[in-house]
């Protein structure tokens, strides 16, 4: 295999926390042996960056419709796996460099998982709004990091050119929703193509992984979600919804 499998993820993507969660669980040196590459819409700035590399972000609106069945699907899906979930109510407008940027900077200190699974559980288990400043640097404090210093890498010209890098990365690879895996010249979309990339990195590494959670009973899918998402069109996904986001 030419390169390292590679895992794109999102901090907003509900699929990509459930993707990630499932796939450590499953397949425990997931950390060890996979490249993660973090994705967000950029802001103006970035993405001018972006533009001049001759490069795109890939996404498109998403209906209200498919806005419906994501928040119903996101629902069913975290029960299957047993995965608490407390709904983020997120501002409009809201910008992303924050919390992956400052993934960025952890990364080159070796603490980009402590502060992953520190931003994820406050953004999924107690709807925090992990792109806000304050609330970011309480997060990353409690997890015993810096949480000042990886807030300001949004500014650091360096972590700003390695953004770009990896949106680049992205547009490369054709990423166009979340999570998304590659693995030799394979290219597995969604969260319902992970088991095929465990399968993938079990012929890859020869190792076994644990079996999948097991279905849980269904109920009413939009039962539990705050009115406020229920007309709001484009919340934590663009155009990635279903099993597919």
């Amino acid at each position: 295999m030419r390169r390292r499998p590679r895992l794109y993820f999102s901090l907003r993507s509900p699929y990509s926390w459930m993707a990630v969660e499932q796939l450590e669980r499953r397949f425990p040196r997931a950390t060890e042996l996979i490249d993660y590459y973090p994705f967000w819409e950029p802001e103006p700035r970035l993405r001018q960056a972006l533009h001049d590399r001759g490069a795109e972000v890939l996404y498109t609106p998403m209906s209200k419709a498919k806005h419906l069945y994501m928040l119903g699907d996101v629902k069913r899906t975290a029960a299957r796996f047993g995965h608490p979930l407390v709904w983020p109510v997120d501002q409009q407008g809201q910008e992303w460099e924050l919390p992956h940027l400052a993934w960025l900077a952890a990364r080159r200190r070796g603490e980009e998982h402590t502060l992953y699974r520190a931003l994820v559980e406050a953004r999924w288990h107690r709807g925090e709004r992990i792109y806000d400043e304050d609330v970011f640097i309480r997060v990353a404090d409690a997890a015993g990091l810096d949480g000042a210093a990886l807030r300001a890498a949004e500014f650091d010209p360096a972590v700003r050119t390695e953004a770009v890098d990896v949106l680049e990365a992205a547009w490369e690879d054709d990423i166009f929703g979340f999570p998304y895996f590659r693995i030799g010249r394979e290219r597995l979309w969604g969260l319902d193509r992970l088991d095929d990339f465990v399968t993938a990195l079990e012929e890859v590494y020869g190792e076994h992984s644990s079996p999948a959670a097991a279905p849980a009973a269904e109920n009413d899918p939009l039962d539990g979600v705050p009115a406020l998402l229920a007309g709001r069109i484009g919340a934590y996904d663009r155009d990635t919804a279903g099993g597919c986001g």
